[in-house]
């Protein structure tokens, strides 16, 4: 408590040093104003004061919801994270940029890319999982310079985007595919459209109840009148999730949306949870999908006449909530990639499946880019970040520059004369810094996704596990009267002595994420700044 209170005395100090302007009316923002428009105890002058800084850490990713690669070149893409904004290179991962620091959601479910004009860039926000950890977005966002910056078009009632897909004929007719919120009923969901590049929205095109949405829209690129939709029934709460109903259900039209009629054919019918769709890029008559059933209804499905009838073909049955994506080889119509905790692939149509090599990577996928011209070649999103093969998954490198951490918790220790930051991860370990200085090093504390809800003091008698670390090294600018040591030294921070054998350091030499970004990193704050990353200072033990 001793830190968090001298924490207040500085934030105090800058208030005293940085007066908030005077409100409207002659009041002063802020606590004791006097009157006024603004005379709200908190107002969007309490916190003007006060600058953020990027502290990383910067040698691990979060979530990815998807890749979206430009047709130009296979090195030039977007990616699109679950909580941690959207991400362009030109590059492959050398060096990026984030361009949504400065828009209203965080979190982004699809991106797609004009085939027609690739300038035009749609990305829907709010992830597509209906976990217990999801973030919401605000509507579609549209960009007209390929990425680089984008406006808000509408539907900021959906909270989730599944899918956007752009008719290769026309640029300004897009549909998106909404599954609407999850906590509650309402709000926009289902099928919309737009035929004036997003200037306005059709009602849902499928009718829908208020807690159906559409999980999955396809639009063939040979007849793009031609549109399979699937709609989803969900409902979380606090003591759990209804993930399926009578209103989830396969859906196809003829006429660019028009008229629907309800797929049978060999499709399931009766209560189903989420469908994903994905035509063959070779054949689009050729159709997958992936289906959440109960009673054995659930599995992989094929449809060789563009979506009228269809084959179980088989009972691979992935966890909707989490996964529900299949996709096929650009080349091969018979390969098919299901995401899941591992990605299964199959050589027959999905008759038999086996799980695609993970050696050294991360698990829980949510998607797979194969390239089009060389299909040895994957990048997969995952809720470790970014992989990438070469090799059709027999060796990945890990994009470790990407610093996109989904932190579920964060705690202070009371340390002196710099505090350590800790932080506890999804699915990528707990970390620990000092914050005195720009670019702390973030050090592994545990091998665990759990919030932290205890940090070790120098009051402990001993860390509770060795893997409690952090280093204590700092330059001497971070304290005038502490010399600058030669080198980090991890220690305890319950003891102060050096961790064990058992858990090895590991130094993490990571690009700067940052360094191309003309966007500040925290919009919402006013003043928010972002200094590069340092790639030297990284460290970490205990990984997993």
């Amino acid at each position: 408590m001793r830190k968090l209170a001298l924490v207040l005395l500085l934030a105090l100090g800058v208030f005293a040093q940085d007066e908030p302007p005077a409100a409207p009316g002659g009041g002063r923002g802020g606590r004791g104003g006097r009157g006024g428009a603004n005379a709200e105890p908190i107002n969007e002058n309490t916190f003007s004061p006060l600058h953020v800084r990027q502290i990383g850490p910067a040698f691990i990713s979060g979530r990815i919801s998807q890749t979206a690669v430009f047709p130009d070149d296979s090195n030039h893409y977007l990616v699109a994270e679950a909580s941690g904004g959207l991400w362009l290179t030109f590059n492959n991962g050398t060096t990026w940029q984030p361009v949504f620091d400065t828009y209203g959601s965080y979190s982004i479910g699809y991106v797609a890319i004009d085939p027609r004009n690739p300038s035009i860039v749609w990305a829907g926000t709010g992830e597509n999982n209906n976990q217990r950890s999801v973030s919401y977005g605000d509507g579609v966002y549209k960009s007209d310079d390929g990425g680089r910056t984008f406006h808000n078009v509408g539907l900021k009632l959906t909270e989730h985007i599944a899918r956007i897909v752009i008719d290769p004929r026309d640029s300004n007719v897009v549909y998106v595919a909404a599954p609407g919120p999850l906590w509650k009923g309402g709000g926009e969901r289902g099928l919309y459209k737009t035929t004036d590049g997003g200037k306005t929205w059709s009602a849902s095109l499928i009718k829908v109840g208020d807690y159906t949405g559409c999980s999955d829209v396809l639009l063939d690129p040979r007849n793009p009148d031609i549109l399979l939709a699937a709609t989803h029934q969900r409902q979380r709460s606090y003591f759990g999730i209804i993930h399926g109903g009578p209103e989830s259900g396969l859906w196809r039209s003829t006429d660019a949306g028009k008229t629907w009629s309800q797929v049978r054919g060999g499709f399931p019918s009766g209560e189903l949870g989420r469908i994903g769709l994905n035509y063959a890029p070779s054949n689009p008559s050729i159709v997958y999908a992936q289906v959440e059933g109960p009673e054995g209804r659930g599995g992989l499905y094929r449809s060789a006449d563009n979506g009228v009838t269809w084959e179980k073909r088989n009972s691979s049955d992935q966890q909707g909530q989490y996964y529900s994506k299949v996709q096929v080889d650009p080349a091969n119509t018979d390969r098919v990639y299901i995401q899941g905790v591992n990605i299964m692939v199959s050589d027959d149509g999905g008759r038999t499946l086996t799980s695609l090599p993970t050696r050294n990577k991360h698990v829980d996928n949510h998607d797979i880019w194969i390239d089009p011209h060389n299909n040895n070649h994957y990048r997969v999103g995952c809720d470790g970040g970014l992989y990438e093969s070469y090799d059709r998954a027999a060796t990945w490198n890990f994009k470790a520059n990407l610093p996109t951490a989904q932190m579920y918790d964060i705690a202070i220790s009371d340390e002196s004369p710099w505090y350590f930051v800790y932080g506890g991860t999804q699915d990528n370990n707990s970390f620990g810094c000092p914050t005195a200085i720009a670019s702390s090093p973030w050090a592994a504390t545990a091998s665990t996704r759990a919030s932290i809800r205890r940090t070790p003091t120098p009051s402990m008698r001993k860390c509770r596990t060795a893997a409690w670390c952090a280093s204590t090294a700092a330059p001497a600018s971070a304290s005038p009267s502490s010399p600058r040591r030669k080198r980090a030294i991890p220690r305890c921070a319950g003891t102060g002595t050096p961790p064990s054998s058992s858990a090895p350091i590991r130094a993490h030499a990571s690009t700067s994420a940052r360094r191309n970004s003309t966007a500040p990193t925290t919009a919402a704050i006013p003043g928010a700044k972002s200094p590069a990353i340092s790639p030297a200072s990284w460290t970490a033990t205990n990984s997993r």
